[in-house]
């Protein structure tokens, strides 16, 4: 799994204003997260096993460095264990309190889908409360989506009701969810319903074979941290189209890339749910 910020490669990094920059490397039997040259933190990918390290991640907070034996406090050291790329510190990577977490399942399933379940299963622990929402159309025993504006009012309803129930105002509630459920909410934050952060695994980016149909009209509108957790094999996006169409978000965006999922995420789903934690929990 690779994390990248909008428009970068973990081997030919660039720079973009605002970005949510990390970078995530299996390595040791887990997961680390490098930022600024600084080993932040180590995050176990194997279910049932612990982090080997676990750093809270500050906004603008400076890791220490190792120094060379026999030197003095305060003496500069020789810099960070682990060989990492630079990339530019975030702006803003994760809103300071998010209390809920609204997740809407993609057109062929429903609220217990097996990725939303593990999503909310790995958020919890965090004190993060997680509501599955199903759409209309799944209820009624029908195949074919409804509209936009009635998948819209669904989440938008799900977001307040979650809010009202926590005491909370609706703008520490995040919105997310798989394919078209993840997309639908990012149309509502950009209606500008308040919207903590959005939280999108597998986004359709465009029908598959069809890259001239992007469902991007509404990113310029989207102000608040964004995650994208997709395969790099989903035939909805490309890992090269969906960082270049995701440059005109101007919120923090960061991209994780599950190496060799597909759109469905297949026997991967914890793989993005330990993504989703991660993010949320910097």
């Amino acid at each position: 799994m690779v994390v990248t910020p909008t428009g970068t490669d973990p081997s030919n990094a660039t720079r973009r204003p605002n970005s949510c920059a990390a970078t995530l490397r299996r390595g040791g039997g887990g997961l680390f997260i490098a930022r600024e040259e600084h080993v932040l933190a180590t995050v176990a990918t194997t279910e049932g096993s612990r982090p080997t390290e676990r750093r809270p991640l500050g906004h603008n907070r400076q890791m220490p460095t190792a120094r060379r034996p026999g030197s003095r406090p305060g003496t500069p050291g020789p810099g960070p264990s682990r060989p990492t790329t630079p990339r530019r510190a975030p702006s803003r990577p994760r809103p300071p309190l998010i209390r809920g977490l609204v997740l809407a399942p993609g057109a062929s399933a429903g609220r217990d889908h097996e990725g939303l379940v593990a999503i909310e299963d790995a958020v919890q622990p965090l004190g993060i409360a997680v509501e599955r929402v199903d759409f209309p159309y799944h209820r009624a025993g029908r195949r074919a989506p409804d509209r936009p504006p009635v998948l819209m009012a669904t989440v938008r309803d799900a977001a307040t009701e979650l809010a009202a129930r926590l005491q909370v105002p609706e703008a520490a509630i995040a919105l997310g969810g798989r394919s078209m459920g993840g997309r639908i909410g990012s149309m509502v934050a950009a209606e500008g319903h308040p919207v903590a952060a959005l939280v999108l695994v597998s986004y359709p980016l465009h029908p598959p074979g069809r890259p001239d149909r992007a469902r991007v009209e509404h990113f310029p509108d989207l102000r608040m941290p964004c995650l994208f957790v997709s395969g790099t094999r989903d035939a909805f996006g490309t890992p090269e189209e969906l960082e270049a169409a995701t440059a005109s978000i101007p919120g923090p965006v960061t991209h994780v890339w599950i190496e060799g999922a597909d759109h469905g995420m297949r026997r991967r789903h914890h793989d993005a749910a330990a993504a989703v934690r991660t993010w949320l929990s910097h």
